[in-house]
């Protein structure tokens, strides 16, 4: 059994008495659950007021009398009013921080029969919150006897009969999802309704989770945040270690992943632990799954199921508990149909699966993103750069129009940025910055869209039957089209972005429904482009 350590304030009422032998038949709480034969207390975490030293020091010399084997912690905690709940809150969450808990090693028991209401109520919430990473612990006298050990016992309150303690839950766990954001204040509803539901599955489960994706739709940040926030809450000790599987190739995969004995191929001169074993007590993220070859990822199944994995040239097999995150931008359904993926590991990641969406489908998030990637350039240069408000306007309506791809995500956004900040060494981006910038961006996009993009594309919405039927020339319009209906809200929307020039030049024109029968020409419709 691992080490016990209990937490809880000394009772200024309950945990006095005379100075005499007749205070061993009076039930004192503190003293009272040491004193059980089925209760082994290891070390006691007694917290206390200044005034109240005295007592403290005498309840902690009887529970040395009783229970020896109990190493006594006393920690001075003063309150102003002991019944205001934003101090004793605000207070107790910051002992809770600065605690050294190592739930691996040690056990922990919040006792919540001593100190106020407001105090137990408290030491409810963070331990619901997992701030204390224990059970509560409830103890009382023994009625009818002069018992003064009394009875315990661990419990699980119900939160919903607090309506305080649930709204500060409510709070902690909108902390939660905004520490997922980084703290950007994201306006995208599905996106934030997804982040909600990771924080959920976040801190309850301990199985594998899979982000999609494009590239730079964040799901390396996303990974860290979730391993930070675990870490925060005491549900993970170990490191993070991050893995791009798409550079692992060849025989280097299973030695980088698995680990190696010496002599286990040409150039083993040494050991290798492998990163499995380096995330030990931790989380792996492994990005690009889908990029692994099919006896890596047997090995992966194994390792996530088992623990267990054989490391190259070892006759012994190693062992890492650690929680795995995946990271993929390909389709792993399509992928185990194609017998590129294996469907039992497939099966295993699919749990709990969350497909990260572009900046493109987001475009309401552009502006927080904007001031975070200016608030990051800042603390990585030293330097605070901003706006002026036309520039500010004008690159905000471009980044949000259907014009503007962000075939790169927030790589594309970031690096923007980067570039807007470093060359207004003013302080301030003006409106010849941002021209030039968005001159840049649309040169960068054209040609990463090229016509190696235009076949893809047209290929996933079309099918390559359908696709051989269309000449080139049509070709290039057609997937042209095609984006800009992705990137809009409506048919009404692309078709303006579609015709401007056009447009400009007559007095009315109803674009919807020129672009509803140019689409018709190749058998597609709006609802189509949106759902494949």
């Amino acid at each position: 059994m691992k080490p016990l350590t209990v937490i809880g304030f000394l009772g200024s009422t309950l945990d006095a008495s005379k100075f005499g032998p007749t205070r061993w038949s009076k039930w004192r709480p503190s003293v009272g659950l040491t004193m059980h034969e089925d209760l082994r207390v290891d070390r006691f975490v007694m917290l206390h007021g200044t005034a109240h030293k005295r007592l403290a020091d005498y309840v902690a010399a009887d529970i040395a009398d009783v229970s020896p084997e109990t190493r006594m912690d006393l920690r001075v905690l003063d309150l102003v009013d002991p019944w205001d709940f934003e101090e004793v809150y605000g207070k107790l969450l910051d002992f809770a921080r600065s605690y050294p808990f190592d739930p691996e090693a040690e056990d922990y028991l919040i006792h919540i029969t001593t100190g106020t209401h407001v105090a137990q109520i408290c030491l409810f919430l963070l331990t619901e919150a997992r701030y204390l990473p224990g059970r509560l612990l409830q103890t009382q006298p023994r009625r009818g006897t002069s018992d003064g050990a009394g009875v315990w016992t661990t419990i699980d309150l119900d939160l919903s009969r607090y309506d305080s303690i649930a709204t500060r839950f409510a709070a902690a766990s909108a902390e939660s999802t905004s520490f997922l954001k980084s703290g950007i204040e994201t306006r995208n509803s599905a996106f934030n309704r997804m982040i909600d539901e990771i924080e959920q599955v976040a801190l309850r489960s301990r199985a594998p989770m899979l982000l999609m994706g494009p590239t730079g739709a964040g799901k390396s940040q996303l990974a860290r945040r979730i391993y930070e926030l675990k870490r925060l809450k005491h549900q993970i000790k170990g490191p993070f270690v991050e893995v791009n599987c798409a550079t692992l190739k060849g025989d280097g995969a299973m030695s980088a992943l698995f680990g190696h004995r010496r002599g286990a191929f040409t150039g083993a001169i040494a050991d290798r632990p492998g990163l499995l074993r380096a995330a030990d007590g931790g989380m792996l993220f492994l990005d690009e799954i889908g990029e692994l070859g099919i006896d890596e990822q047997a090995m992966i199944l194994r390792a996530i199921e088992d623990k267990r994995f054989l490391p190259v040239g070892a006759d012994q097999e190693a062992a890492s508990d650690f929680q795995l995150i995946a990271g993929t931008n390909r389709d792993l359904g399509t992928a185990v149909a194609a017998g590129a993926f294996r469907d039992d590991l497939y099966a295993r990641l699919n749990l709990w699966t969350f497909a990260l969406p572009g900046l493109a489908e987001r475009r309401e998030d552009v502006a927080p993103n904007l001031d975070y990637e200016l608030d990051r350039f800042a603390e990585r240069e030293g330097l605070r750069v901003g706006f002026n408000k036309e520039a500010r306007q004008r690159y905000l309506g471009f980044a949000t129009s259907p014009e503007a791809s962000w075939l790169g995500n927030f790589r594309d956004l970031a690096a923007s940025v980067t570039r807007m900040a470093t060359l207004s060494p003013t302080g301030r981006i003006d409106v010849d910055c941002v021209e030039a910038e968005i001159a840049r961006l649309r040169r960068l996009w054209s040609a990463s869209a090229g016509v190696d993009g235009d076949a893809a594309l047209l290929d996933a919405v079309l099918g390559a039957e359908r696709l051989a039927a269309i000449d080139p020339f049509d070709r290039v319009q057609l997937a042209e089209t095609i984006r800009v209906c992705r990137a809009s809200r409506s048919l009404s929307e692309a078709g303006r972005a579609l015709f401007a020039v056009s447009l400009a030049r007559r007095t009315s024109a109803n674009d919807a429904d020129r672009l509803r029968k140019y689409l018709a020409r190749f058998d597609l419709d709006w609802p189509a482009l949106q759902t494949v």
